[in-house]
């Protein structure tokens, strides 16, 4: 998923410089993750808390951050997002490839699919499956 940053880059980069405040709302405590206290958005560090394990920071860019953590049920790839623009330009660069994502407010989580939705339980949001190429 390294290309996804130039992906990304490129994405960002034909769009206009629109003001992303205008269109999406602010995260309420609302949106935290029955019973786990996460308000969204969250550092990736304290996403990692309750799927229990530390992430390992892999990427630091101005569009996204990205750590990995390990568990002992599963690997977790956290992505974490500054405006929600910039994650729905990922998710649509990701759908290429295919997969099955726990996204939630500026942050989208890759696991083994059964993984995410134990994920889910603690950290809210909602699984998609996005299609590959065909």
């Amino acid at each position: 998923m390294g290309s996804l940053v130039g992906s990304l880059a490129l994405v960002t980069a034909c769009g206009g410089a629109e003001d992303d405040t205008a269109r999406t709302p602010r995260p309420s405590k609302s949106s935290a993750a029955p019973g786990a206290g996460i308000v969204a958005p969250a550092r990736i560090e304290v996403i990692a808390g309750p799927a229990g394990c530390k992430a390992e920071i892999r990427t630091e860019a101005d569009e996204l951050r990205e750590g990995l953590c390990h568990s002992e049920q599963a690997d977790y790839r956290i992505t974490t997002f500054p405006a929600e623009k910039y994650k729905e330009a990922w998710l649509d660069a990701a759908s290429v490839y295919g997969g099955t994502y726990l996204v939630g407010p500026r942050r989208v989580v890759s696991a083994e699919a059964e993984h995410l939705e134990q994920a889910r339980d603690k950290l809210g949001g909602t699984v998609r499956r996005l299609k590959g190429a065909s």
